[in-house]
């Protein structure tokens, strides 16, 4: 097998991975950061380059890809490149908090897994005819980006120039769950899943569960702690759904 063959598989394993171990030791970067993670680097420039090989190796090996000029090969990585020109780019720019830091462990791992996530994705784009899999899942690429570039708008007018801390967010999905800017992001992924219908697509998916449903447990636990006031109604992650991995979460 290749490498882009066997990158899927790799994805798969750290999704395995992450799952139970983020439920008890939280990423330590943004409102979790604390010290004991090693050297440290400016949050901005550190999402930058890790996000990077999701634009730049994906969009290469992509170019590379026999079916490359098919209309749906084309589509797909048109989606795919939508959400990281945004995530790579416009949100670092609009990203608050000049000097900020996160681990550097945490920028290498997330390098670490794109070089196997991007390439993957890229090589196992397949042409087929247009059918409804791909108008569903597109369609829902295109609510969860929808979802989530505005979850992130509204977390960042929380704070004016200069202002530190952290207020209660309000509007939009915020009425709702804590973390509406990943579940976003998981519908965002599930559709390209569905609509790409490769194995690369869903072990991404997967991962984007994997990796963000524990952290939206625990940002939920924050705001429970750190705010007296913080709306009961809202859920950690999927609106007016109880269920056993979130109900922790409201306790």
């Amino acid at each position: 097998m290749t490498f882009t063959e066997l990158a899927p598989w790799f994805v798969l394993a750290f999704a395995a991975c992450a799952f139970p171990v983020l439920f008890f030791v939280t990423a330590p970067y943004g409102r979790h950061a604390r010290a004991g993670w090693g050297p440290m680097v400016n949050a901005r420039a550190g999402w930058v380059v890790m996000e990077s090989p999701s634009v730049f190796l994906f969009a290469y090996v992509w170019s590379q890809n026999p079916q490359f000029k098919e209309p749906m090969v084309l589509a797909l990585g048109g989606l795919w490149l939508l959400h990281y020109l945004q995530r790579t780019f416009i949100f670092s720019t609009l990203m608050r908090g000049e000097g900020k830091q996160q681990p550097l462990l945490t920028a290498a791992l997330a390098i670490c897994f794109n070089l196997f996530n991007a390439p993957g994705n890229a090589a196992a784009l397949r042409s087929r005819p247009f059918d409804g899999w791909f108008f569903v899942g597109a369609a829902l690429f295109l609510v969860g980006f929808a979802i989530n570039v505005q979850s992130d708008a509204i977390l960042r007018g929380l704070r004016g120039p200069g202002e530190q801390g952290y207020k209660i967010p309000r509007g939009g999905l915020f009425s709702f769950v804590t973390s509406p800017n990943y579940f976003g992001e998981i519908i965002e992924w599930v559709g390209f899943a569905l609509a790409a219908q490769t194995l690369a697509s869903w072990a991404f998916a997967a991962f984007t569960f994997a990796n963000l449903a524990p952290r939206a447990v625990s940002h939920h636990q924050w705001y429970c702690k750190t705010f007296a006031d913080y709306p009961t109604v809202r859920r950690a992650l999927i609106p007016f759904v109880w269920s056993v991995l979130f109900l922790v979460a409201t306790q």
